[in-house]
């Protein structure tokens, strides 16, 4: 179906976890206020979130934020492996790395993981279809589903979700518009963050 709209897809991760990854911390708190108060002026029209704790914290704190937005949760939007490659996909001097990685994904993840990667490709990507107005959608969810969006706006093979790493309460923002192609816009950006609260998440080698 011909797209009548743009979508514009806001993809954040959780804030910091505690250890046990029963919610967030002090921190990871901080975090989701302020990325609430960045996106007071963005017009969101759907808000959706994970449901573990630590992804669903995120989302009420963000909430609190906002003006008449009511985050639901979404089991596409939750913590699972999007895709697991064969060997012959990757690049031979890092397929070892990522087959390490992923050892300990059994088939029934994979299965799963597989499918609500289709799902969420089929819900949350894509020009508006049904109606002329733009939309604003907000996703809280973790560092692999942004990673397997971002690749499928890309148009990059389906194992470069892995190597694609996300800070904690970070926003990315890809564009969905009619007869074009997707474009990431914002790219893990914290710039609401103050410094002592940015790069958690990420690799001590990411850090700048």
């Amino acid at each position: 179906m011909t797209g009548t709209a743009t979508r514009y897809l806001y993809l954040a991760r959780h804030g910091e976890a505690s250890p046990d990854e029963s919610g967030l911390t002090d921190t990871g708190r901080r975090q989701a206020t302020l990325l609430g108060r960045r996106l007071r002026d963005v017009p969101i029209t759907s808000f959706h979130h994970g449901p573990l704790p630590r992804a669903a914290q995120t989302a009420h704190l963000i909430a609190d934020e906002l003006e008449n937005v009511t985050p639901r949760v979404s089991e596409i939007a939750g913590d699972y492996v999007p895709h697991v490659p064969q060997r012959s996909e990757l690049p031979a001097d890092a397929a070892d790395f990522y087959l390490r990685f992923l050892a300990a994904t059994d088939e029934e993840e994979r299965e799963r993981g597989a499918e609500l990667a289709r799902r969420a490709l089929r819900r949350f990507t894509g020009p508006v279809t049904d109606g002329a107005e733009d939309r604003h959608e907000l996703v809280v969810t973790h560092n692999f589903l942004v990673a397997w969006l971002v690749r499928d706006a890309m148009h990059a093979p389906k194992w470069r979700w892995l190597g694609l790493d996300h800070g904690n309460a970070a926003l990315t923002v890809i564009r969905y518009p009619p007869g074009r192609a997707a474009s990431v816009a914002v790219s893990n950006d914290m710039r609401h963050l103050p410094a002592e609260l940015r790069w958690t998440g990420l690799p001590a080698e990411a850090h700048v």
